[in-house]
């Protein structure tokens, strides 16, 4: 017949907490370590490549009221010059993405462009998937387009944007080693789809935030109608509209899981 004085008992009571408590405490430890190294693996160092996916830049983590309007160019210009006519009223600069076969065509339309104040990115060679090409072919197609701009305007491209935003690691730490900022966007216009001019206008000014990159095509069929009431609406909020190169900033900077731009203290 066994017995247990109640002072052993407590004793084993009290030895069974502390050992609870040890698990519990090396637990929360762990947990706070792996939340604290998930933190740091969502950014992306001033160069843009992280741990475990590297970002392009969709929009610009910023106290001021600034944002950036861009349009893609790959077919076509009939609607080009009402774009640049708005801005001119509007004194609004902003930046276009063109292709190779699309700058090669309208050379005429690249110099407006530049002569307006307004800045020019590549936008490839080709207009491919990129996220399927070879470094090899990524390097050409951002190589050969980039030179076709800088013959025409005289002025080192900086910036590109992805054909239809796909991208992987190796398209955007090519760019990084080629000097490129690989550029997304935050509030998309969806003006290919032919949207009103009203419901473009809408997506934009109720999208827009402070470091916005807004996206828009030079051919939309309703983009540049729609321009007055953005600008109006915008700058009646305070914004500004400045091209993507002078949103953007170009070291100390990291990249959230969002693709958020933001300066390192």
């Amino acid at each position: 017949m066994s017995f247990h004085s109640p002072k052993r008992r407590f004793s084993s009571i009290y030895v069974a907490l502390i050992c609870a408590f040890c698990v519990l405490f090396a637990l929360t430890s762990t947990l706070v370590y792996c939340i604290r190294t998930g933190r740091e693996n969502m950014k992306t160092t001033g160069a843009g490549t992280s741990s475990s996916r590297s970002l392009p830049i969709y929009s610009v983590e910023t106290d001021e009221k600034k944002v950036a309007i861009s349009f893609d160019c790959a077919w076509g210009v009939e609607h080009t010059d009402k774009l640049l006519e708005y801005m001119q009223k509007n004194e609004v600069r902003c930046t276009f993405f063109a292709v190779q076969f699309w700058v090669e065509k309208y050379p005429d339309y690249v110099q407006k462009i530049i002569d307006a104040g307004h800045e020019m990115g590549t936008h490839s060679r080709t207009h491919p998937y990129m996220s399927k090409l070879s470094k090899a072919q990524i390097q050409d197609e951002l190589t050969t387009s980039a030179q076709a701009i800088e013959k025409i305007t005289g002025k080192k491209v900086t910036l590109f944007r992805p054909p239809y935003g796909d991208y992987n690691n190796t398209l955007i730490d090519t760019c990084k080693e080629m000097g490129l900022y690989p550029i997304q966007w935050d509030v998309d216009s969806l003006d290919w789809k032919n949207l009103s001019a009203q419901e473009i206008a809408l997506r934009i000014v109720n999208g827009a935030k402070n470091g916005s990159i807004i996206l828009c095509h030079n051919n939309g069929l309703h983009t540049a109608e729609a321009l007055p009431m953005i600008f109006a609406t915008l700058k009646n909020r305070g914004f500004t509209f400045v091209p993507i190169s002078e949103l953007i900033y170009k070291d100390n900077y990291a990249i959230d899981h969002n693709g958020r731009q933001f300066l390192i203290n």
